[in-house]
């Protein structure tokens, strides 16, 4: 296939089809010759969709939206997977520091503060949204899971995107046992 156009019946059949099994979705996505990304937060078992995908394409781009908000053991985590699997990491940051917007706006705002949608714009999309300009991918792997939030319960694990990127979720249907002993199995972190 040399274009991302996906008709809602390919959609469907490679959802029933391949859904269920992480490896083969990464590697049908990958045999799709797009220019690819997998966006991670190095949260606990991120190593997984790291490693699913860095074994099919290891130079594939991992953009990390670095919010300057993260533990020292997040900073160790990324530190140690990134070389642990020879990621070629892009790190996008905020345009201002964490000392910065703290020292002109303040601690960070809670969820329910009017300023807090101003805060993620900042500190979460904005780098996003640069991180896609700049790479322009036509194929995105995150490590979504169902067991995340009701809406994401309901995605398949491919779908596309208004613009026609196509959204690749291998891990949506794995449970956090599964993202252990896949660590465990791969001597992951």
């Amino acid at each position: 296939m040399s274009t991302t156009t996906l008709t809602p019946q390919e959609l469907a059949r490679v959802n029933a089809e391949l859904g269920k099994d992480a490896a083969a979705l990464v590697r049908w996505a990958l045999s799709l010759g797009q220019t690819s990304i997998v966006t991670t937060n190095f949260r606990p078992f991120e190593a997984v969709i790291l490693h699913l995908v860095s074994q099919v394409q290891p130079d594939v781009p991992v953009v990390w939206m670095d919010n300057g908000y993260n533990t020292e053991a997040t900073y160790r985590f990324a530190d140690e997977v990134t070389r642990q699997l020879g990621l070629n990491l892009q790190i996008y940051l905020p345009r201002r520091s964490r000392a910065h917007r703290e020292a002109v706006e303040g601690a960070t705002p809670a969820l329910d503060d009017p300023r807090h949608a101003a805060f993620t714009e900042e500190v979460k999309l904005e780098p996003f949204a640069r991180a896609l300009r700049e790479t322009q991918p036509r194929v995105w792997f995150t490590a979504l899971r169902a067991t995340d939030t009701a809406v994401r319960a309901q995605m398949d694990p491919v779908s596309l995107n208004p613009d026609g990127l196509i959204k690749v979720a291998p891990l949506l249907h794995w449970s956090s046992k599964d993202l252990y002993d896949y660590c465990e199995q791969h001597g992951l972190p």
